[in-house]
């Protein structure tokens, strides 16, 4: 697989600059020509959801999602009630922004029995898609790595992620593929190529040895031991020709000007992916 010899896929996932507003990282993305951003709801929150859309158009970028939904099971009725109450409002927040591609991070079990979320989840999918058909979004189930499980999702790999998606008959629903979740799986060639045609998105950073922090320890790409072109490669030849978001949790590079962390994005993404 060739290199990119521009940057017309690149999108910038807010976190990645999380000292941003999301004025910030729209200016930010139009000093370095990046042309792609995705938003998250608690930055669009603070500028409010309006201004927030105002902001992006006026720029001449598009949003590549927005993160996140998901949050499933819950302890009780009124709690699952109240989280897809919320799914619908982060729904409403993608059509709002332009986008049509709305990130689950699916939650964890509540009381140990794994299964029973995993059951929870398909069904709050399953409530939700007539609502995002509605609005012209596309739920996207972003599998998280295993050690999350406890904590972030039971949803854990691509293979289960295509499994949930399949099981629903509509163009609303898909997976995105986070290269920090899914590197490590053996059959991970195979999981892409059964995505083709749902799709919704692709993440990359980079995994570092040694690992600083389970959860704000990714790295830049280039710095780490993920096979960023292979696994471009792949998603590629599953006909996936969206945007492509650089999604990092560090707060060393969160702390670093948000200027030169784009500089640098914007370099390792045309050498490494």
């Amino acid at each position: 697989m060739e290199p990119f010899t521009d940057i017309a896929r690149l999108s910038l996932n807010q976190i990645t600059t999380q000292r941003w507003s999301v004025r910030e990282a729209v200016d930010g993305c139009v000093r370095a020509g990046i042309p792609f951003i995705g938003l998250w709801r608690e930055k669009v929150a603070e500028t409010g959801l309006r201004e927030s859309a105002r902001i992006v158009l006026d720029a001449g970028l598009r949003v590549s999602s927005l993160c996140r939904g998901g949050w499933f099971p819950a302890a009780t009725a009124a709690e699952r009630q109240a989280r897809l109450d919320d799914n619908r409002r982060a729904i409403e927040e993608a059509a709002t922004l332009g986008t049509d591609v709305l990130v689950l991070v699916c939650g964890p079990a509540v009381d140990r029995n794994i299964t029973a979320a995993r059951a929870y989840v398909e069904e709050a999918i399953g409530q939700l898609l007539p609502y995002a058909a509605e609005h012209g979004v596309k739920l996207g189930i972003e599998p998280l790595h295993p050690m999350y499980a406890a904590e972030r999702s039971v949803i854990v790999t691509l293979a289960e992620a295509n499994q949930l998606a399949r099981r629903f008959d509509s163009r609303h629903i898909g997976v995105v593929i986070d290269v920090y979740h899914v590197w490590w799986d053996p059959e991970i060639s195979l999981q892409i190529t059964e995505a083709a045609g749902h799709i919704l998105g692709f993440h990359v950073c980079d995994w570092l040895v040694p690992t600083p922090d389970l959860l704000m320890g990714r790295g830049m790409m280039g710095d780490g031991v993920i096979d960023l072109r292979g696994l471009r490669s792949a998603v590629d030849a599953a006909a996936y020709t969206g945007p492509i978001e650089v999604e990092i949790f560090n707060r060393t590079i969160w702390d670093t000007p948000g200027d030169e962390t784009l500089a640098l994005m914007v370099r390792r993404y045309l050498e490494c992916v």
